[in-house]
């Protein structure tokens, strides 16, 4: 019989039979100027400045974010980055050769190396009138560099990218910005934890989600892949990162994920939550338009570690479910707080108490499989629970104040 697979978390802690989260990380990003870098070009300094921008989440400029963007690009496709914007503000290739004085051809081979080869930019539009558009470091940059179906294709300069974008991620620079709710995303409790629940919604479980979408795709998780890359992995699967309907065409067509059917989709995201992983879906109930989920670890995801790692309010929705605790048929094992990825969860071995944080909480249901024999732990829906936006508009409509306040607080701190 094979041995079933420990995993652990590195931001759950056991201290004097305290089974519980890490103390946040603080943010450590050192904020500095332009001319804090006279030994660098003004190509790097701009690009670095564009990226900086807060409606585009930008850190600050800080030598991470230097490193970074000397990394991504050579000082040539630099000088030509530097006069692209975030979309809808992106440039053609011919409005770039007149600001560079070059000849258009040159221009658009480097601009689509960098959007097809590299995937550090965008391109969209008609094919003689093609606009191109810097994304986000993350989320956006971060992703399309490393997506890809499997780790073959990691080269020397993947690796660098991905250590040099830790760096700069875990300066928690990111707390600039996620200091209001902002629940893009909603985690799906896993199947087992909610299979005998009559209260589940439809929207509530993984494979009605899927009926709605009839093409799907899937490839290597970015977020396990870097911090395998950086020596901190946990182990657990990587294959798992997947994409729905008409987001899943464009990603297949570059190579960067691979088609499959839905029953693979459903066998992958089993093996996935048996490893103790949690899937997440765009927080809307339309089934139309872009759609995708990652499985995700409070110790590798960059979205839980907003959470973990660092205590942020985060974009994650609050939980549909809720643990509830036995304290009769609970002994204090502490299961349920080590398999809590978001350490929401606390046990005191010793002085038999359990605490639960509902701020932390995405209602995974991994508390409750855990305490499968004592059955001390069982999910509850949540009274006030309301359900996800409609469609895309209601969803960006609910986001938009927080995230114009988000994009404020950090444009009036730089």
């Amino acid at each position: 019989m094979e041995k079933e697979q420990k995993y652990s978390n590195r931001f759950i802690q056991i201290n004097s039979g305290i089974i519980g989260p890490c103390n946040p990380k603080p943010k450590t990003v050192v904020y500095k100027n332009i001319g804090d870098y006279p030994q660098i070009s003004k190509a790097y300094l701009d690009t670095a400045k564009c990226y900086s921008n807060p409606i585009v989440i930008g850190p600050p400029i800080c030598d991470e974010l230097i490193s970074l963007v000397q990394h991504m690009f050579t000082e040539e496709e630099a000088s030509v980055v530097r006069h692209l914007r975030a979309y809808p503000l992106g440039k053609t290739a011919e409005k770039i050769a007149k600001l560079e004085n070059r000849p258009v051809n040159e221009i658009r081979e480097i601009l689509d190396r960098l959007a097809t080869e590299k995937r550090l930019i965008v391109r969209h539009g008609w094919e003689n009138r093609k606009i191109y558009d810097i994304l986000p470091i993350v989320p956006g940059t971060f992703e399309m560099a490393l997506m890809r179906p499997s780790l073959d294709t990691l080269t020397d300069w993947h690796k660098t990218f991905a250590v040099l974008f830790e760096e700069l991620w875990g300066t928690g620079y990111l707390m600039d910005f996620i200091k209001f709710p902002i629940p893009a995303v909603r985690y799906l409790p896993v199947m087992k934890s909610i299979s005998a629940l009559p209260v589940a919604w439809p929207s509530d479980k993984l494979e009605e989600v899927l009926d709605r979408y009839n093409v799907f795709a899937v490839g290597m998780c970015q977020c396990r892949m870097t911090e395998k890359i950086v020596e901190r992995e946990c182990g657990r699967p990587l294959e798992n990162c997947t994409a729905f309907g008409m987001a899943a065409f464009p990603l297949i067509n570059a190579g960067m994920m691979r088609r499959v059917e839905k029953k693979e989709i459903i066998d992958i995201k089993a093996k996935a939550e048996a490893s103790g992983l949690v899937s997440w879906m765009f927080n809307e109930e339309s089934g139309k338009g872009p759609a995708g989920s990652c499985s995700c670890c409070g110790c590798c995801c960059h979205m839980m570690r907003t959470v973990s790692e660092f205590n942020m309010p985060g974009m994650i929705a609050p939980p549909h479910f809720i643990p509830e605790f036995d304290s009769a048929a609970c002994d204090y094992c502490g299961k349920c707080a080590k398999s809590c990825p978001m350490g929401a969860i606390t046990v005191d071995v010793k002085g038999k108490t359990t605490g639960h944080s509902i701020d932390r909480c995405v209602g995974c249901g991994l508390c409750a499989i855990a305490c499968n024999k004592k059955h001390a732990v069982r999910m509850t829906a949540v009274p006030e629970y309301k359900k996800p936006p409609s469609g895309w508009v209601s969803l960006i409509a609910g986001l938009a104040p927080n995230v114009a306040r988000a994009f404020w607080t950090a444009w009036r701190k730089r």
